[in-house]
């Protein structure tokens, strides 16, 4: 069953100062997102197949967007999916969950930390917070963060709003302590 996608969206952001101190680097941010129709909106489905596998042909999808505004580079990723009304969370976790990372971790050469994600049910015009983590290990306090997502005409009823987004360099101004960036051993996803 191919999806349908009404629209593609892309946000990019560049922070150049925070704490009224201009930063040695502009922080980059970037969030690609489609809306598609939601194939199973209305009706209960046991076996979400379609939407697993559109996960990974999306996430591939995303992923060379959100890379692409990047400039190629990215060490903090996080996804996000809004389903409209007549959908069901269950919809979103299949498009997020079993398949959507395979590609995304190979575009950015490997990412051994969960993707962080968020998801929820709501209308057109709903805000969603993509958490971002470091992609190779999840206690790099410096890049915990998130972005907004915010699409006016989406979802209507019977789509899904998903979103992939990116970050380099994490947050602006660290400095809670916590394992950081170069001290990652990369073993087990976590330090």
């Amino acid at each position: 069953m191919p999806m349908q996608i009404r629209k593609f969206i892309l946000l990019t952001e560049d922070v150049l100062e925070e704490g009224g101190r201009p930063l040695p680097q502009p922080r980059r941010r970037a969030i690609a997102a489609c809306v598609l129709k939601n194939p199973f909106a209305g009706h209960f489905e046991q076996d979400l197949t379609p939407l697993i596998d559109a996960g990974e042909a999306l996430g591939a999808e995303l992923v060379e967007r959100a890379l692409a505004a990047m400039g190629g580079e990215a060490d903090s990723y996080g996804k996000a999916a809004i389903v409209g009304e007549g959908g069901e969370l269950e919809h979103a976790a299949a498009l997020l969950h079993p398949k959507m990372g395979t590609p995304v971790r190979a575009a950015l050469g490997g990412g051994a930390a969960l993707i962080p994600s968020a998801k929820k049910r709501a209308g057109m015009g709903a805000t969603i917070d993509i958490p971002l983590g470091h992609k190779d290990a999840a206690f790099v306090r410096s890049h915990f963060d998130a972005i907004e997502l915010r699409v006016t005409d989406a979802p209507m009823a019977g789509e899904i709003l998903l979103a992939l987004a990116l970050s380099k360099g994490g947050r602006p101004c660290p400095r809670i302590g916590g394992l950081s960036a170069e001290e990652i051993e990369g073993h087990d996803g976590l330090r």
